[in-house]
């Protein structure tokens, strides 16, 4: 499956894909993070799966700010969600992020429900955080504390104030203050904004294998421009096409895998086509009949 953004309407690229796939290179070493950077490219990363023992939701459902508050107080509110049946088949799909100068690499799973990067950071001392990598700010020469979604290139001023956001999924809650940094995935790398976190609940991020979210929903879905980091690579032109396809494969003897900037033709077994997108911020398109 594959997704394509570009105005003034955006596509789903729907596909039926059959492949195996070869071992790919691996991730950049330090002092590379923005050589791909104004050159179009494409880079497949290989996806790890998990079956989950209990549902989990990563759609966002509701996001709400506390203006001017310089870190987050309290713990973060375990929401109410329904009950939902995991069943027996994979429902998330992770691979490997660099974050900052020099690269700290993490595991996030790739969400089209959501649209903002997340990920734990070294303030955060819950439980659930502690179980995972934690973005250190102060490792990173390119980090910018962000005091404002809405103002995503100015930095917190010394002692000054900055928003704490709090996004509730359809199990769990995260806290976290906004901070800029170079991203990359393998060798297409590109800057923008993203989720510290300093507060998570329990439930499910301390049963989750994946350190962090990266929203791949449209911009909709975003705290603000800058935050939707697909977004930020195509304003930064670093793919050759600017979709993302997607391979998940049906057991663990073959490896699912997220492509940027291309799809691979030997994944598909039938011709390829372009969908409306009939609810801006999801992937969701119409769909006439089902024959069985």
């Amino acid at each position: 499956m594959s997704f394509r953004s570009s105005l003034p309407v955006t596509y789903l690229l729907v596909s039926v894909v059959a492949a195996t796939q070869a071992r790919l290179p691996g991730l950049p070493g330090p002092g590379r993070f923005l050589a791909n950077e104004g050159s179009a490219g494409s880079y497949t990363i290989p996806l790890k799966r998990r079956v989950p023992r209990e549902a989990l939701s990563l759609s966002q459902l509701r996001t709400r700010l506390r203006h001017g508050q310089r870190r987050a107080q309290g713990a973060a509110r375990r929401p109410t969600a329904s009950p939902v049946h995991a069943g027996s088949q994979a429902s998330e799909y992770y691979g490997i992020l660099s974050v900052g100068s020099p690269p700290q690499d993490f595991e996030v799973v790739f969400d089209t429900g959501s649209g903002n990067l997340i990920i734990p950071s070294t303030t955060c001392k819950s439980d659930a955080c502690s179980m995972h990598r934690r973005f250190n700010r102060s490792m990173s020469s390119t980090a910018q504390d962000i005091a404002f979604a809405d103002a995503p290139d100015d930095q917190v001023p010394p002692d000054g104030d900055r928003d704490v956001v709090t996004i509730t999924f359809g199990t769990g809650e995260i806290s976290g203050v906004f901070v800029k940094d170079h991203l990359c995935l393998g060798d297409i790398c590109t800057h923008g904004d993203f989720i510290a976190v300093t507060e998570e609940t329990e439930q499910p991020f301390s049963l989750v294998p994946f350190d962090g979210i990266f929203g791949l929903g449209l911009p909709q879905m975003s705290q603000a421009p800058h935050f939707n980091v697909f977004d930020c690579m195509i304003r930064d032109k670093v793919l050759k096409k600017n979709l993302f396809s997607v391979f998940l494969a049906q057991n663990d003897e073959e490896e699912s895998e997220i492509s940027f900037g291309e799809y691979k033709a030997s994944r598909m077994v039938g011709e390829l086509f372009w969908v409306p997108v009939s609810n801006p911020g999801y992937w969701q398109g119409e769909m006439q009949d089902v024959t069985i």
